[in-house]
């Protein structure tokens, strides 16, 4: 059986989500012994702990120049010392240019099930890329293993369908007939899918695979071989999706360059050169906006961006306002605040929010929100493990400094202990108040756990300045808290032109922060945010161009 006839189930009920936009997870999300097994994370955890200090020797990637990795526990605040093979541009090009000519060739349907078997590989090893995931960028087991796991696998397959379908939609080939009266014109006439050429897979430190591997297997699956660049501080986990793909590829007699992985440290990166060279047609990238737009500007490139943005909180009205602060404090909290969708602006009426219950000031709701968020933080058993670790020390003196930016400190950031690791890197979240004239110290990303509330005339002005942030400085997600439908329909209204998706009223277990594979597109790209979508047909028929040929048919 081929690896497209095992896996054609999956891919139709892909293709099937991706229109229908309902519920839809090839990959269970909690990690269940009765799903993952018995043994499952205490074998994940042995073997991530077993190669804390050793050569990564699972590539299929031969005569590596040096050995190299910098990577550090954000829980321990100790180097991993793992070493990945690393290699000069100009081999990993030529490696991946040679590769090129057989990966073209392959039919769009065996390398969809050449990718989805990879993925099913990578399931036996979510939780190894769990704990790597914590310990490269700081998230808490669960969001580790959901994150890096089951739901990059999810968004990963997502991208599969799409470049799957956009390459089935047309004929490869058909016989035209033209009635031209007393004769007709035919030709026989065929079409290619011609992939662009050469990817290249830029990473970021908090989201090292859920960003990662939408691009990486939208290019692999319309023909493109890919090169993975992995940010420095955060390798292992795409490497273990790099070394499953390679092995899958080599099982079928396939060339492992198609996907390689490129590294390097803080001091000597080859982002730059790799972005820069001609034989690179394709490039995908997470991170800041000053680099993702300089990739923007390269030209003969298709270039898919997600860069930074400021995420702002509509509060007008709600149904109970204490849910509501519960459920923004967690928001706020969840992984330390480092999330792109994570909220950052909270813009609050002078007159206070409408309640069933009366009016609620904006003193008392920041009150509320700050108790809510000590609550949390405060819990032993729930706190460290929503906070995770920051991942980066740059956001720690960020936070700690916020009150230099102006305005009233209602909390300041502190370090509280995880149980589990004396030495975890914490930083609780901080909140400040400001007025809406105060707009120039709040319209940049303040990335880390920083609040700011901001006190605004009305709603109406509320929704002014969250548009105008989106539009002048991004944003890929947007909270409203409103009982009235007009206002409702006037902030969805208002946003949609500023290309930000609004999460109405949102209490309980769901938060602005989260993005479900095959339903919620991740990034409009249509503001400063980013330019690119998960997953929408742009983001895979700019991976590819169709080129057709033409023939009289003979007598």
């Amino acid at each position: 059986m081929s690896l497209y006839s095992k896996h054609k189930d999956i891919l139709d009920k892909a293709v099937k989500a991706l229109h229908e936009r309902t519920f839809f997870a090839a990959y269970p999300e909690h990690p269940s012994p009765s799903v993952y097994g018995e043994t499952a994370d205490a074998d994940g955890r042995k073997k991530f702990q077993a190669s804390v200090g050793k050569k990564f020797e699972e590539l299929k990637q031969e005569n590596p120049k040096s050995w190299i990795g910098v990577e550090e526990s954000p829980y321990m605040q100790t180097p991993l010392n793992i070493q990945y093979p690393a290699f000069g541009v100009e081999t990993l090009v030529e490696r991946g240019l040679t590769a090129f000519n057989s990966w073209r060739k392959v039919d769009v349907n065996d390398r969809a099930g050449i990718l989805v078997e990879s993925l099913e590989r990578v399931k036996e090893r979510f939780f190894e890329v769990a704990y790597a995931t914590m310990h490269t960028t700081g998230q808490g087991y669960m969001m580790a293993f959901q994150a890096s796991g089951p739901h990059a696998a999810d968004r990963a397959l997502e991208a599969i369908a799409a470049g799957y379908e956009e390459l089935n939609r047309f004929p490869k080939n058909v016989v035209w007939d033209k009635p031209m009266g007393k004769f007709n014109i035919t030709l026989d006439k065929q079409w290619r899918a011609v992939p662009k050429g050469l990817g290249l897979v830029i990473g970021c430190s908090t989201f090292p695979t859920w960003n990662s591997v939408p691009g990486v297997y939208a290019s692999l699956v319309t023909g493109n071989p890919v090169i993975v660049k992995p940010h420095p501080g955060a390798i292992l986990p795409m490497a273990i999706f790099v070394a499953e793909i390679q092995n899958v590829l080599a099982e079928n007699n396939m060339d492992p360059n198609i996907c390689q992985l490129a590294v390097d440290t803080y001091d000597k990166t080859i982002t730059k050169e790799l972005a820069e060279h001609e034989a690179v047609k394709v490039i995908d990238f997470t991170g800041n906006s000053h680099f993702g737009s300089y990739l923007e500007g390269l030209s003969g490139k298709a270039v898919f961006t997600e860069k930074t943005g400021v995420n702002s909180v509509i509060l007008d009205s709600a149904e109970n306002i204490d849910k509501v602060a519960a459920n923004l404090a967690f928001s706020v909290t969840l992984y330390s605040g480092q999330m792109c969708t994570a909220p950052q602006n909270f813009y609050i009426p002078e007159g206070g929010i409408n309640t069933p219950d009366g009016n609620v000031s904006f003193d008392e709701f920041a009150a509320k929100l700050v108790e809510n968020i000590n609550g949390l933080v405060g819990n032993p058993k729930a706190g460290p493990f929503v906070l995770g670790a920051v991942q980066n020390k740059n956001t720690c003196e960020r936070v700690e400094t916020i009150g230099q930016l102006g305005g009233k400190v209602l909390l300041e950031s502190r370090s509280i202990e995880n149980p589990m690791f004396k030495d975890a890197r914490i930083a609780t979240p901080a909140v400040l108040t400001m007025d809406a004239a105060d707009k120039q110290k709040f319209s940049s990303e303040l990335f880390g756990p920083i609040v700011i509330l901001v006190k605004t005339k009305d709603t109406k002005e509320s929704v002014a300045l969250a548009k105008d942030m989106a539009i002048k400085h991004g944003a890929i997600s947007c909270g409203a808290y409103s009982t009235d439908a007009d206002t409702k329909e006037m902030i969805a209204d208002q946003m949609s032109l500023a290309a930000t998706p609004v999460s109405f009223n949102l209490v309980g277990g769901i938060y602005m922060n989260q993005n479900a594979g095959f339903s919620d597109f991740h990034v409009t790209g249509g503001n400063p945010a980013g330019n690119a979508s998960f997953t929408n047909p742009e983001y895979v028929i700019k991976r590819f161009t169709w080129v057709g040929h033409r023939e009289p048919v003979k007598a």
